[in-house]
C-alpha cells in the first residue's frame, strides 16, 4: 500500500524522474511505499507558445511565473484526491521559507499526499501564495536556478522516515539530527578493515558490551557537537 505520495509542480518534470531512479527512492518506489508524480505546469498554460512567465508589473530583472498555470495545475491535483485523503500538505520551495529541519521532515512523513511547488526565474505571482497558503520551506540560505533541486532534498529526507523505506528503523534512529540524540551529530562510524594505514578501530567497538559501546556513542556525539556545531547545544 502507498503510505505517500509526492506531488511536484514543476517546469522540468525530468529532473525528478530522473533523480528518483537510483537508489533507495528507486527501491521505495517499486515496493509500492512510496509515489512520486510530477506534473508539468507547462501543460496547464492557455497559449500557443505554453508560456508560464511574464515580465513582473512595476519593472524589474527577471521574469515571474504566472499564477494561472500554477493554481490550475494545483487544482488538478486537489480534485484527483480522494476526499478521504485528509493528511495532505502543499509546500513552496522558497528562499524566504523557514529552514527546512530534520523535525520538519519527520512532520511531513506522517503525511498521504504533498504537493511540492518547484518556482523559477524571479518566483511565483503573489497571488498564488495568497490563494493556495503553501508552506514555505527553504533548504538554505542561497539561490538556485530553480526549485527542483530543493524538491529532490525534501523528498530524500521525508520519505525515508516513512515506514518500509529504509530496510531497519535503526539505520534511521541514530542518525545526526534525529530525535534520541536530542539533534546531536551522530558518532563516529567504522567498518572493516581493523586496522587501516596504523589507524586502528576503537577497541569499545569490539567490546562486544552493548551499553558501554551506547555510552561511548553518546559521549562521541556529544563531544563532535561541541567542536563542528555548537550552536545546537545552545
Amino acid at each position: 500500500m502507498i503510505r505517500l505520495t509526492f506531488h511536484v509542480l514543476t517546469l522540468f518534470p525530468e529532473m525528478i524522474q530522473q533523480a528518483c531512479e537510483h537508489s533507495i527512492l528507486k527501491r521505495a518506489i517499486s515496493a509500492d511505499i512510496i509515489q512520486i508524480s510530477c506534473i508539468n505546469i507547462r501543460d496547464f498554460a492557455t497559449n500557443k507558445h505554453r508560456q508560464v512567465d511574464d515580465e513582473p508589473y512595476g519593472g524589474g530583472a527577471g521574469m515571474v511565473m504566472q499564477v494561472a498555470p500554477i493554481y490550475d495545475a494545483f487544482t488538478s491535483v486537489t480534485a484527483s484526491l480522494s476526499s478521504l485523503s485528509t493528511e495532505k500538505h502543499f509546500v513552496y520551495l522558497s528562499p524566504q521559507g523557514a529552514t527546512f529541519t530534520q523535525q520538519k521532515a519527520a512532520e511531513l512523513s506522517a503525511k498521504q499526499d504533498i504537493i511540492l511547488l518547484c518556482g523559477h526565474y524571479e518566483g511565483v505571482d503573489q497571488r498564488v501564495l495568497d490563494l493556495l497558503s503553501p508552506e514555505e520551506i527553504s533548504i538554505g540560505d542561497y539561490v538556485l536556478t530553480g526549485g527542483e533541486l530543493a524538491a529532490l532534498v525534501l523528498i530524500d529526507a521525508v520519505a525515508r522516515l516513512v515506514p518500509g523505506v529504509v530496510g531497519k528503523n535503526e539505520s534511521t534512529a541514530n542518525e545526526t539530527f534525529s530525535n534520541n540524540l536530542s539533534g546531536m551529530l551522530e558518532y563516529p562510524q567504522y567498518t572493516r578493515p581493523q586496522e587501516f594505514r596504523g589507524l586502528q578501530v576503537p577497541p569499545i567497538l569490539l567490546s562486544g558490551h552493548h551499553k558501554n559501546i551506547e555510552i561511548w556513542r553518546k559521549q562521541q556525539s556529544e563531544t563532535i557537537t561541541a567542536q563542528k556545531r555548537p550552536d545546537l547545544l545552545i
